[in-house]
């Protein structure tokens, strides 16, 4: 029953409460509860992570879950085979994961190789190349860090010679 006509209801039975007061006194322990399917992002989470670095309980209850639906064992499958492209170097094997992809029924995925053909060279060369932009994103960053910190009390001259101090 949605809260609204809930809240309805009972204020015609004399409630006089808000409905803020309501919706905590009815999301009052439901954290704790353990449901069989978990809320989207944390199955995304838990998708994400390595299935050495999840703890016992979330490691079963994802195999469980993988395990009952073949188009999840698909996507775990290949998001797994994604993420060792970059921390391996492998971007010469992008071209055979994408083709595998495109051959599965999973539109979703299928979006994201349309958008990596998008700017092919730029991801394979990501994927391959020991470079990356950290540091210049870095240096950006502290930059900007200081040009706040000065903002309204000085003038360009002065926000330069702390840049070229730090």
């Amino acid at each position: 029953m949605p809260t609204t006509r809930l809240l309805a209801e009972i204020r015609e039975q004399g409630y006089p409460g808000s409905a803020n007061l309501l919706v905590r006194y009815l999301d009052q322990g439901r954290a704790d509860t353990e449901r069989d399917i978990p809320a989207p992002r944390r199955l995304v989470s838990w998708i994400m992570t390595r299935p050495a670095d999840l703890p016992e309980p979330e490691r079963t209850h994802l195999e469980d879950l993988v395990s009952s639906c073949s188009q999840l064992t698909a996507l775990v499958g290949h998001v797994r085979d994604f993420a060792a492209l970059p921390t391996q170097r492998r971007g010469d094997e992008l071209h055979a994961w994408m083709s595998i992809v495109d051959d599965t029924d999973l539109s979703s995925l299928h979006g994201f190789v349309r958008g990596l053909r998008k700017d092919l060279p730029a991801v394979v060369a990501g994927l391959t190349l020991p470079y990356g932009n950290g540091p210049i994103e870095g240096a950006n960053t502290k930059v900007k860090l200081l040009k706040r910190q000065m903002y309204g009390r000085a003038s360009f001259a002065l926000l330069r010679r702390r840049i070229l101090l730090n």
